[in-house]
């Protein structure tokens, strides 16, 4: 009888799985609409008009990845407690904290009629599908319902929320904070550069550890790993096609299904775009059109600062002019299995007030955030809007200055041979300070000013060069008057990108492509050269003696059939933990950096102070440790070990995940090279029971040749499709594995399906 009601379920769930083939009415489309779909389920759209592209667009969002898009706004207007229960209960206190679904609504208002119409258009596509389909729009609304419909507003939730992961300044603010009452002043020179400014606030008395305790990390629902991503360009000087190349390759957190949606739309003018959507949102976020390609990397600039600001009385805090009452809201939030929470938002005139995600605010002075994301009139839709249409480097400088958030490195080629890097979002000019640690906010001393203007920026047009390439380096060049920040991550990436542009005076598309699968580490080959510490040692006995001797003789590629990058990983991975220890920070306190690392290791015994006087010794004990602990899981023979026995890429959906089962079922799963510090991006866990898994990377790599616009090259790690019962669903995961990207021709190679949308 247990077969019944298992038939029944998979009947249902079948019914969920889209047509091939398929002709309906769209009403509100201007022209009939054909999309056709290759043999991975990319479409090919082909309108009279960008309404009704978007349209167009939004229905095949919903059709293919409704779920995603019920998860991501659910998530930005913190209610995804409505559905999973207490489990993101923090990350929904966090979110409604900052307020971003009001301010996506505020935002709509403030766009050109033009964006707002494409919004419209885009939602009215989605809600088609919606109302067609019911609690069938996807396997999951069988148990939770028809979604609502979809509004403007939602499609702009995505920009705050890469806005809220993609500056995570804040936050290092506070660690940085609560380290500073613990580690004497030289250590915290050596960790982060001092303040030196006038006025830095007393800290005395604020549970900053407890504080932090209250905020969403990862891997909790709801968060993101520390962002990163590749993009580089050459001119048509330095093209083997005659025209630019670009190559972007964004690396966020790995679900299933993944964060993009590769598409083609072909315009009745002739106009065309091609490249990677991302469910929810009308545009094109990377990709090209006939005459322009762009890609994105995060800037890792400072836009970001807490404020500690003063009480005045239960209600009011202070100012330079006297107290001011909070702004006040209440938010309920529905939780599955159990009672609603109340949360009451206060926000100062700095911002949100994030003490009150504490249970137990202090009584007399509260920490507030300034996030240059939430400041209102955001035209990052507008700005995006205008990217997709620019046809020249001049039209896409244009649209770079609209895109107020998040900050990003845009890069930029266009077909009259030209590339560029601009500098988006909005940074904040500071009264004083250097944002690296909360400032005082009762008496304007460290203020927010207004924002930097957009052509003071530090942007690249057509170097002499002839290539431009982001990997997060810092983009400021040395001298520059405008502050962007402290802090940036290693450059090991950007350094292996130029010597690989260096190598060839001419590149080619699939020349890009290999780049981005590049699997060497500059950042090895720095901590084990000639003058490495680990080399200054006696060979160790046994196992540790096998893995000093493949460190010394590796050529620092991290490929995943050969033991280096365990060993590697492994070893700097346990000298950070014992010279943090050593240096008086507690555990959890601080996550080893890149720099930090350098210093530990470097040949002049500059970081001494970490390593009780004997740096080489604490790396020959800590790869001693590391190769003893791997022993027990990996065999005694390093020789035998393989990276990518246990750096494996593991795509998994957000939900089914977590039901017995289904998570076996569901989950895609890749042994991949590479690690932090190369090319082909392996972003580690680096905690838990599983802490060299690969759960940040590029899950899309596209490469773009200016000389035709069928030259794209594009790949996402899992598939088109949302529903782990479509055969769409990792289809495209060997592919992405192996290093092979599909054609955005507009004749699809393969056809697998026709779609006809009539008005």
């Amino acid at each position: 009888m247990a077969l019944v009601p298992a038939a029944l379920l998979a009947g249902l769930v079948w019914w969920t799985v889209p047509a091939r083939d398929a002709t309906l009415r769209l009403p509100g489309l201007a022209a009939r609409v054909t999309v056709t779909l290759d043999d991975h389920a990319i479409p090919r759209i082909a309108a009279r008009t960008e309404a009704d592209a978007a349209m167009a667009l939004g229905w095949l969002h919903a059709r293919d990845r409704l779920f995603a898009m019920e998860l991501m706004r659910r998530g930005a207007a913190g209610r995804l407690s409505e559905i999973t229960g207490p489990a993101t209960l923090r990350a929904d206190r966090f979110v409604r904290t900052l307020g971003l679904a009001q301010r996506a609504a505020a935002d709509v208002a403030a766009l050109p009629v033009d964006a707002q119409a494409l919004l419209k258009a885009y939602a009215a596509g989605v809600n088609a599908w919606i109302a067609a389909h019911g609690r069938f729009a996807a396997p999951e609304f069988l148990l939770l319902g028809a979604p609502e419909p979809w509004q403007p507003e939602h499609s702009l939730l995505w920009a705050k929320v890469m806005g809220i992961w993609l500056s995570g300044n804040w936050r290092a603010e506070l660690d940085r904070a609560r380290l500073a009452a613990i580690l004497p002043e030289a250590r915290q020179r050596e960790l982060w550069p001092e303040d030196a400014t006038a006025g830095r606030p007393d800290l005395a008395g604020l549970d900053l550890g407890r504080l932090a305790a209250a905020l969403p990390r990862f891997p909790e629902p709801g968060t993101l790993p520390g962002s990163a991503s590749n993009a580089w360009a050459v001119a048509a000087s330095r093209s083997a096609s005659g025209a630019p190349l670009l190559a972007s390759d964004p690396h966020l957190g790995f679900q299933a299904p993944i964060l993009w949606y590769l598409a083609r739309i072909d315009l009745g003018d002739g106009r065309m775009l091609a490249g990677a959507t991302s469910p929810g949102v009308p545009f094109m976020v990377i990709g090209r059109n006939a005459a322009l390609a762009w890609g994105f990397t995060t800037t890792h600039s400072d836009s970001q600062d807490v404020f500690i600001e003063r009480l005045a009385g239960p209600d009011a805090y202070e100012t330079p002019e006297g107290p001011r009452p909070f702004t006040v809201r209440e938010e309920v939030i529905r939780v599955r299995g159990a009672a609603p929470v109340t949360l009451r938002v206060r926000e100062t005139r700095h911002g949100p007030v994030i003490s009150d995600l504490d249970e137990s605010p202090p009584a007399d002075r509260v920490l507030a955030v300034a996030m240059a994301n939430l400041a209102p009139a955001d035209a990052a839709a507008a700005g995006l809007l205008a990217l997709n249409r620019a046809g020249s480097l001049a039209e896409a400088r244009a649209a770079a200055a609209l895109i107020s958030s998040p900050p990003q490195n845009l890069m930029v080629a266009d077909r009259a041979g030209r590339i560029g890097m601009f500098l988006t979002g909005r940074m904040p000019r500071r009264r004083a300070g250097d944002g690296t640690l909360p400032a005082p906010g009762w008496d304007g001393s460290h203020d927010w000013t207004g924002w930097i203007p957009f052509e003071e920026m530090p942007h690249v047009e057509d170097p002499a060069s002839g290539a431009i390439a982001n990997a997060n380096n810092r983009p400021v060049p040395p001298g520059s008057p405008v502050f962007l920040g402290r802090d940036w991550p290693d450059d090991a990436r950007f350094r292996r990108i130029g010597e690989m542009l260096a190598a060839r005076p001419r590149h080619d598309a699939a020349g890009f492509a290999a780049m981005q699968r590049d699997t060497v580490s500059t950042f090895a080959r720095d901590l084990l050269g000639p003058e490495a510490l680990l080399r200054r040692l006696p060979r160790p006995d046994g196992a540790a003696g096998t893995a000093h001797d493949l460190l010394l003789a590796w050529d620092g590629d991290v490929r995943a059939d050969r033991p280096e990058g365990l060993v590697f990983n492994a070893w700097i991975r346990r000298l950070g933990t014992l010279a943090l220890a050593a240096g008086g920070v507690p555990e959890g306190g601080w996550t080893p950096r890149a720099a930090f690392l350098r210093l530990v290791l470097s040949p002049d015994g500059a970081g001494a102070a970490w390593c009780g006087g004997d740096c080489a010794g604490l790396a020959g004990r800590a790869l001693a440790e590391a190769v003893a602990e791997l022993a027990a899981t990996q065999g005694p023979d390093p020789a035998a070990w393989r990276w990518g026995a246990v750096h494996v890429a593991r795509f998994e959906h957000p939900l089914l995940r977590l039901v017995p089962g289904l998570a076996w079922l569901t989950g895609l799963v890749a042994a991949t090279g590479g690690d932090e510090w190369t090319v082909l991006r392996g972003g580690l866990r680096g905690f838990g029971p599983a802490p060299y898994a690969h759960v940040h990377g590029a899950g899309l790599r596209l490469v773009a040749d200016l000389v035709d616009p069928d030259a794209t090259l594009a790949v996402i790690a899992t598939g088109q499709s949302g529903n782990p019962a479509s055969g769409h669903w990792g289809d495209l995961l060997a592919a992405w594995r192996d290093g092979r990207m599909p054609t955005l021709r507009k004749a699809p190679a393969a056809l697998e399906g026709r779609i006809t949308l009539n008005p």
